[in-house]
């Protein structure tokens, strides 16, 4: 049996310690700013390039801006891990294990009225193979370099998300070298 739509939408409240508190519809959430556990996934080629997805124009923010490879949220009970491979299949059409890096937190007034305020899990993999994009969640993607991706990021960082912005100092430490 698939889920209701409702149990779907849920997201998980949590406090700074990611210690959880109770659940709200995802939408509520960014509505009231209130903090909620998400995940970051960053996959990276043999030479080292980061997948980069662009969110499709349909998206209820943040639309048509580049970001990191997938980014989500664990549905009520789900597990980080398994929530974040979940959702790179949706998403992209890779499946592949991945390793927990770092969490962090950050806030942020998105468009249409919303606020983020998310406990985000940092999760990284490798890739070989070219995605395949669900159209109604990414309708484009490239894989960068550390250093083209921080040319860019000076250049023109309206172009890409608040949480890849934040986190990609954190990443950048951790980024693995390509062979």
């Amino acid at each position: 049996m698939g889920m209701s739509r409702s149990e779907e939408e849920q997201v998980v409240l949590v406090n700074e310690r990611d210690e959880e508190l109770g659940t709200m519809e995802k939408m509520e959430a960014h509505r009231r700013g209130a903090l909620h556990r998400a995940f970051s996934v960053f996959l990276f080629d043999a030479q080292g390039r980061l997948l980069l997805q662009r969110r499709a124009s349909g998206k209820y923010h943040s639309a048509d801006l580049w970001t990191n490879t997938c980014c989500s949220h664990p549905r009520p009970g789900e597990e980080v891990m398994v929530a974040a491979r979940r959702r790179l299949r949706e998403e992209m059409g890779i499946d592949r294990d991945l390793t927990w890096q770092f969490n962090f937190i950050y806030r942020a007034e998105l468009d249409h009225g919303l606020s983020e305020y998310e406990l985000d899990h940092v999760l990284f993999g490798s890739f070989s193979d070219d995605p395949s994009p669900d159209r109604n969640e990414a309708d484009a993607w490239r894989c960068l370099s550390l250093a083209d991706l921080e040319q860019e990021v000076r250049h023109s960082p309206e172009r890409f998300t608040v949480w890849l912005l934040t986190c990609l100092p954190q990443v950048k430490e951790k980024w693995p070298v390509g062979h």
